[in-house]
This record gives C-alpha cells, sequence and structure tokens, in this order.
C-alpha cells in the first residue's frame, strides 16, 4: 500500500477536527450517492420508453424491406420470389401493393393507405398481436383490416353486410379525372370490414389492409407487380450476406432497409431526446461536485498542520496533492458505487413491482441494460476524479508556508 494511498484512506473514514467540515463532508457523499442513482434511473427510465415505443412499430416491420429506387412498383414474378425464398438466412418472403386511396362510407370520407398482402404476411408479421376484434384475411378479395382510428373517424362496424367501406383511386393516365363525371374517373372496389388493429397511433390513422389481388385489382395492376418485398430472417442470418443475396437477384435499382432503418425517425428523436435528458443530468452532477471541490479545499485548510509534519518527514509537494485527489477520487467512486446500487434497486423494484403507472393499466416502462450502468459509473467516476485533481492543485508552497505561522 503506498504512502499516498494510505493517508488518504484514513482522512476518508476519520472524523476532522471541525464538525463543520464532517457535515460538509457527509453532504457531498450524499449528494454523489444521489446523483449517481438519479443519472442511473433516469436513463433506465429512457431506455423502457424506448423499448416500448419501437415494440408497437416492430409489429408492423419486417426484419428487412425491399422497395424500388425509382418509380412505384417492382416486378415479382413466381420465379423471382422462389429464388429469394431459397436464399440462406430468409425463412419467409412476402409480396406487397401499397397505394395511396380515398375512403368512403356512409358519407364520411377519409384518405389512408392500402397495403394489400399475399398469403405469406401473416408469417412474417405477427397479426394476432396486432388485431383484436374479429378476423384476419380470408381468402375472398371483399375482407379488408382497417386500423382502429380509420374505423373510428368512419364510424366503422366490423362484418356489416348492410354497408360496404368504398376505397376509390384515381384511374391512371392524363387527364383521368373528368369534371362532369367523377364517378367515372375512379376506380373502386367495395369492401367488408372484417378485422380492426392496433399498432400506434400514426398506424391506425393511415392504414388498411386487403388481399394483394383487390389491391392490385383496385390499381389496375398486373398479377406480377408490387410495391415492395417483406423478409423474415432467420435467428442466425447474416445481414449483409443476405441484402448482398437480395441485390444479386433482384439488381441494384432497390433500397433494402432494416426495422432500424424503416423507423429511422423514431430512433434519431428518442436518441435525441435521451442524450439532452444525460447532459442536463451531467451538468447538475457538474455543479453538485462543486461541493466535492469545497470538502476537499475545506479539509486541506483544516490538515494543514498535518501536512507540514508530513512534509517535515520526507513527503513532496506531490505526495501531498496525490493523498487529496485519492480521496477525493475513493469518495466519488465509492458514492458513485452505492448510488448505483441504489439505482438498480429502485429500477428492479419497478420493473418486477410495476409501482409507478403512466395509466391505471399501464406501468412507467423501465429498462435494466448494462450500458446506463457503465455511463452512470463513468460519469460520476471521471467527474469525480476531475473534481478531486483540481482541489488537490490548492497545495502549494504558499500553503504549507501558512502551517508554519
Amino acid at each position: 500500500m503506498s504512502f499516498s494511498f494510505y493517508i488518504a484512506r484514513r482522512y476518508l473514514v476519520s472524523k476532522n477536527g471541525k464538525n463543520a467540515i464532517n457535515i460538509i463532508n457527509i453532504l457531498s457523499f450524499i449528494i454523489t450517492i444521489v446523483g449517481t442513482a438519479a443519472l442511473f434511473i433516469v436513463l433506465s427510465g429512457f431506455s423502457g420508453l424506448k423499448d416500448f415505443s419501437t415494440a408497437f412499430s416492430s409489429y408492423f416491420d419486417p426484419d428487412l424491406q425491399v422497395t424500388p429506387l425509382t418509380g412505384k412498383v417492382v416486378e415479382m414474378p413466381l420465379s423471382r420470389k422462389r429464388k429469394l425464398q431459397d436464399i440462406t438466412g430468409i425463412e419467409e418472403v412476402s409480396v406487397y401493393v401499397e397505394e395511396k386511396v380515398f375512403l368512403n362510407y356512409n358519407g364520411k370520407n377519409d384518405i389512408a393507405y392500402i397495403k394489400g398482402v399475399d398469403a405469406d404476411y401473416q408469417k412474417i408479421i405477427r397479426t394476432d398481436s396486432i388485431t383484436f376484434y374479429g378476423n384476419w384475411l380470408g381468402s375472398t378479395d371483399v375482407q379488408v383490416v382497417v386500423g382502429a382510428a380509420i374505423a373510428d373517424e368512419l364510424s366503422l362496424t366490423v362484418n356489416n353486410y348492410s354497408d360496404y367501406l368504398q376505397i376509390m383511386v384515381p384511374k391512371p393516365g392524363k387527364n383521368a379525372i373528368n369534371l362532369m363525371n367523377y364517378k367515372n374517373s375512379f376506380s373502386q372496389i367495395d369492401v367488408l370490414v372484417s378485422d380492426l388493429f392496433s399498432v400506434n397511433e400514426n398506424l391506425d390513422s393511415n392504414y388498411i389492409f386487403s388481399t394483394i389481388t383487390a389491391a392490385q385489382t383496385l390499381l389496375n395492376y398486373s398479377e406480377t407487380t408490387a410495391s415492395g418485398v417483406a423478409f423474415k430472417l432467420a435467428p442466425s442470418a447474416n445481414e449483409d450476406e443476405v441484402r448482398a443475396a437480395i441485390t444479386a437477384i433482384m439488381g441494384d435499382d432497390i433500397v433494402i432497409k432494416n426495422k432500424l432503418q424503416l423507423n429511422d425517425a423514431l430512433y434519431k428523436m428518442l436518441n435525441s431526446e435521451n442524450l439532452a435528458v444525460y447532459l442536463i443530468f451531467t451538468l447538475v452532477l457538474i455543479i453538485a461536485l462543486f461541493n466535492v471541490i469545497g470538502s476537499i479545499i475545506m479539509m486541506i485548510l483544516d490538515k494543514k498542520k498535518n501536512l507540514k509534519t508530513l512534509l517535515d518527514l520526507g513527503a513532496s509537494i506531490t505526495d501531498l496533492r496525490r493523498v487529496f485527489f485519492i480521496q477525493g477520487s475513493l469518495m466519488t467512486i465509492i458514492g458513485g458505487i452505492i448510488g448505483l446500487l441504489i439505482g438498480i434497486a429502485i429500477v428492479s423494484a419497478q420493473i418486477h413491482f410495476k409501482i409507478v403507472h403512466i395509466a391505471p393499466e399501464l406501468p412507467y416502462p423501465f429498462a435494466m441494460q448494462f450500458s446506463n450502468i457503465v455511463i452512470a459509473l463513468g460519469t460520476i467516476s471521471v467527474l469525480g476524479i476531475l473534481a478531486s485533481y483540481v482541489a488537490s492543485k490548492r497545495i502549494n508552497e504558499t500553503l504549507i508556508a501558512q502551517a508554519k505561522l
């Protein structure tokens, strides 16, 4: 055990000559504990909120999605789909058609996107986890699954055979819309609502699912024309290799996105909020650690005579500075570890016992992540070491000379 560490440890656990200095040291230690616990709890809360927000979108998004680089459609004959299915790492392939449409139901109107999907879509998306009323699409083309917000806006009811939902799109071609006869200007299908789905507010108010043949008929597409292709990957799949194989089959005129890229805006927003909160709490910790600097300086002033004695016994100014540097570092690191343990206990209690609720049936989401432990402990340790270094520089020849008086 080094001389500086031994003296620093003794100063850390022993009482000082003045009661005010003891109180300041205790308060600095408590502030370090509380600051670390608060930082970890907030980071865990934002991690849980991020997982909670992205979990809903993950129900709707495939592992990989291919769309055309230019234009709206891509040719997907059956032979090409079979080649894609044979790629190592791909479990399922689903072709879909997507387009903006006009909705009419009993005099109420809305605009949404129709997404025509094939039978393999249920193998890629867990449709049973987003639907909540009737049945998913059957074999008939007259059935659709509607977002809950659209159903609420249009007052739609499930399996209402007396009133059909009208889905319309303008007919293709220049000057297709006839001002004298709007009915002949639109392609239209009448459909029956067989189920409702709910993912999030944005998707619930913008999407309607139909069979792919119904969407192709509405849009006047051929059987081989699609808007994109969705893929489900095997757990052991190498995404880069799968992307390369898809590109080799479909060419370079495509865009391939994974779940993260499909929700790029959402992830950027959540990460920005997380960073902003971290910086705010770090600023709070920096302000709080001024107490550590103050307590170390107070101890230096209180121990001036002891420092003079140590200097006479052969210690150098550097050794004396190291004593208080180690003492301050130990105080913040130990306080950080204790605060981290308290934070872990609180987060674990929330995860298991659902203590805090956003709503009566919705506990606030928390996530226990190792990265948050490293960030919280690393932040308080770095700031504490810097504060200790600044305070220890107070020891100089002038201070020691004052001890002789």
